[in-house]
């Protein structure tokens, strides 16, 4: 156990408790700074969607997927729109027209036919033409039509109750939450003819992220504690269904189920839109055209034909103002193929999932292990840094071929992070084991363990360099060189653990009465030895003395309950009066050393007292 805790891996745990101690307090900080927590939420909420617009683009690149071609997109384009005012002197366009339109589509017996257009009232609608339209949408059963909720006043207008008809059931087995931000007050009403008639009614609502772009829609919405469905959702389950549905169950794992299709959703209730390429990838047909068609002025074999076609009526022309913005970089698409795009996921199946936290945070975290094993075992910084750019590179390629083949949207914006941060937290710690091992290395080398003085490696090192110094300088230093008194017979009589108890003490002893400009050490066995630079001999004698008294008074711990006294013989030599070098400034202090041991010991000696 106390070899693994020596290791380099337990000092690397320790600065990552010490990481995620940090991380910790700052999330705790975050939680009672509401404002920067909003900052910090959003910068990793926007750039991750801009990653995913990233994906959505390179996979578009790459042609996938591929759009539904029983999808048709019925345009009023710009050339349309020339057209019809060229032809009705106004727009909107009589509504007489639609129900021409409706009568000639169904002809060919269309999927259905969904008008992203909103019905409303209007003064510049004839009765005649109303009457006209609302016939012929409440004469099919397959005819979808918009209508927007909101939030407005009621002093602006006054909300109503909608026919029970419109709205569905919603059975919610999950901890999806809609009403926190799908929860409207207010409507933008169509013909009351069309919401109490025959005719299919869902929302064109979309809530923009905060950068403006669309990438998610929510299929179902409430209004006055009610759920609605948006309109591409009503006609795509019946599409699938084969019959009107009206009801509609979210399962424990947040996927709202239609049949055997499956459509995750995320905690707001929205379904993410798998983008299949640019405006105009679905099949659209000019207006223009399809009214010429009418008025036989094209040949038949250049006719649309639309049958088991799902037909989306909407405007596309720039003057409009229909646009929206979508994760295609540098591309707008108009609502009417939104619409398409919704619906085409539904056919294909085709919404995108995001992954769940847990997941996240188990990507996270295996991110983090892998770039601590790469710069731990890696040989050289370079290699280290150029292991952890291809590895983050390879993350960056799985999140793109995540999101294209299995419709999985991981993150890419805190991965990264991780990585990066983990690379320079781990680089650091690791110089700092290094710096710690090559700390250790060197005290094994230069420490000597019992007593935890500078060993006689050291001793011999520092006393030439000492000379060295001394010589080049023109100063003077000096050597003390002690012996304990009778030590031997103190291990005999009290065992060698008492000895080595007495050599511990009698360092410490030396270590507290020296400066620290001194380096005591162990000169071997029983024998201790302090260098003293910039010293003269009657400074060093006059700290021998000192020493020497200190260890006469104190106090000796032998056991647990027994104590002793202990002394010491001191020798001296000063260079450069007694020598200039090593061997005759040890030689020197010495013989001062014998002459105390010899004269009664407990003393300091000199030399050339003799």
């Amino acid at each position: 156990m106390k070899k693994f805790f020596n290791t380099k891996w337990f000092t690397l745990a320790t600065y990552l408790l010490l990481l995620s101690a940090i991380s910790l307090i700052g999330f705790i900080f975050l939680q009672n700074n509401q404002t920067l927590k909003n900052v910090i939420v959003s910068f990793f909420e926007v750039a991750e969607n801009r990653t995913f617009d990233y994906r959505q683009t390179l996979k578009i690149v790459h042609k996938q997927p591929v759009p539904n071609k029983d999808i048709v997109v019925l345009a009023i384009d710009d050339a349309s729109l020339e057209y019809l005012w060229d032809k009705y002197g106004e727009w909107p366009i009589p509504r007489n027209v639609y129900a021409d339109i409706i009568n000639y589509i169904e002809k060919d017996k269309p999927q259905s036919i969904i008008f992203d257009l909103l019905f409303i009232k209007s003064i510049r609608a004839t009765k005649d033409a109303d009457n006209a339209l609302i016939s012929a949408l409440n004469k099919y059963n397959n005819i979808y039509v918009g209508m927007n909720f909101d939030n407005l006043p009621s002093d602006v207008r006054l909300p109503i109750n909608l026919p029970e008809r419109l709205s569905v059931e919603l059975k919610n087995n999950s901890n999806v939450d809609i009403k926190s931000k799908y929860s409207y007050s207010n409507c933008r009403t169509i013909l009351s003819e069309l919401l109490n008639g025959n005719v299919k009614v869902g929302l064109t609502n979309v809530i923009r992220n905060s950068d403006g772009i669309i990438r998610r829609v929510a299929p179902i919405v409430y209004y006055k504690d009610k759920t609605y469905p948006y309109l591409a959702f009503v006609a795509g389950s019946k599409y699938l269904e084969g019959t009107d549905v009206k009801e509609f169950t979210i399962d424990s794992s947040k996927n709202i189920n239609i049949q055997d299709l499956k459509m995750p959703l995320n905690k707001n209730g929205e379904l993410i839109l798998n983008w299949y390429g640019v405006s105009g990838t679905h099949l659209n047909y000019p207006m223009y055209k399809l009214i010429n068609d009418m008025e036989n002025r094209a040949l038949k074999a250049d006719r649309m034909n639309f049958k088991d076609k799902i037909v989306i009526i909407g405007t596309t022309a720039t003057a409009l103002h229909d646009t929206k913005s979508v994760p295609i970089q540098d591309n707008v698409y108009p609502g009417v193929e939104v619409h398409a795009t919704f619906f085409n996921n539904m056919l294909d199946n085709n919404f995108i999932k995001q992954a769940e936290p847990g997941i996240n945070i188990v990507i996270v975290l295996s991110l983090i292990l892998m770039t601590i094993l790469i710069v731990m075992y890696s040989s050289s910084t370079i290699f280290a840094l150029l292991s952890t750019i291809l590895f983050a590179i390879a993350y960056l390629f799985m999140s793109y071929y995540t999101m294209e083949l299995f419709n999985l949207w991981i993150p890419v914006v805190i991965p990264m992070m991780s990585i990066i941060v983990t690379f320079a937290l781990t680089f650091i710690a690791k110089y700092l084991i290094k710096s710690k091992d090559f700390e250790y290395q060197y005290k094994l080398a230069t420490i000597d363990g019992l007593t935890e003085l500078y060993n006689h490696r050291y001793f011999q090192d520092m006393l030439r360099q000492q000379i060295e110094l001394s010589r080049r300088y023109e100063q003077k230093f000096s050597l003390i060189i002690i012996d304990i008194d009778f030590f031997k017979k103190f291990n005999d009589t009290y065992g060698h653990q008492s000895g080595d108890a007495v050599l511990k003490q009698v360092a410490q002893t030396l270590k507290k009465n020296s400066r620290t400009t001194d380096y005591v050490c162990r000169y071997g066995g029983e024998e201790m030895s302090i260098l003293l630079p910039n010293t003269s001999a009657e400074e060093a004698i006059f700290n021998a003395k000192r020493i020497n008294k200190a260890v006469e008074e104190r106090d000796f711990q032998i056991d647990s309950t027994q104590t002793s006294k202990v002394t010491i013989s001191i020798g001296v030599s000063t260079f450069p009066d007694n020598g200039e070098t090593p061997q005759d400034l040890i030689e020197y202090a010495d013989k001062g050393l014998y002459y105390a041991k010899e004269h009664g010991r407990n003393q300091v000696g000199l030399a050339n007292q003799e």
